[in-house]
């Protein structure tokens, strides 16, 4: 099949979801008090726009990030070592302010008999990041979804992200990172395993 010049982009466009009058009239209400006039032009298609940002931003609500560490594979060639994912992008938005949190992650777990596609770990952690969060939570939240569905002998999570409700607003103090961990099983009872996982981390 030929396309016509008529054609323009060829990519398939989602199809755009219905917004709830009650959800517009909210985000109407905001610019309002904000101090500016949702009926003036640039704003008039804002209330839908905003409303369909925020379900794609927390769009992790309608998933179970465990789904994806159903399927696993033994026949790794006798590996027994560390599996290191790390400089995970990822965004969220803090649950105070509905501000964004942007940082990057590192997840490892020693297998116990099987591992996981790599890329698995990725979205495990988008999964929890794609809700209403504080940094802590999903920080446990990943970790504990592996342990849970891998019983691996040890996970290791480390996250760094900076928080827009401390950088744009408040204290106003950009370029400050958070950095929060949770270590669990070998990782966390042997000495010698922590400060391994930790140096391939890089920390």
């Amino acid at each position: 099949m030929t396309a016509s010049p008529d054609d323009g982009d060829l990519v398939e466009q989602t199809p755009k979801i219905a917004v709830p009058d009650d959800v517009a009239d909210a985000v109407r209400t905001l610019i309002r008090w904000a101090g500016d006039n949702p009926d003036r032009e640039g704003l008039l298609d804002t209330p839908q726009r905003v409303a369909r940002a925020w379900k794609e931003y927390a769009r992790g609500y309608g998933e179970d990030p465990g789904v994806h560490l159903h399927r696993t594979f033994e026949e790794v060639g006798g590996y027994d070592e560390i599996v290191l994912l790390k400089d995970i992008p990822f965004q969220s938005h803090c649950e105070h302010h509905m501000a964004p949190i942007i940082g990057k992650a590192a997840i490892a777990y020693l297998p116990r008999d099987r591992v996981v596609g790599i890329s698995k770990l990725a979205r495990v952690l988008h999964g929890f990041a794609r809700r209403l969060q504080i940094q802590e939570r999903l920080t446990a939240e990943v970790a504990d979804c592996i342990w849970e569905h891998l019983h691996p002998h040890g996970v290791a999570v480390v996250i760094e992200a900076s928080h827009a409700c401390m950088s744009a607003r408040g204290v106003n103090t950009p370029g400050v990172m958070m950095t929060t961990s949770r270590i669990m099983g070998c990782f966390r009872d042997d000495q010698r395993s922590r400060r391994e996982v930790f140096g391939l981390m890089g920390y």
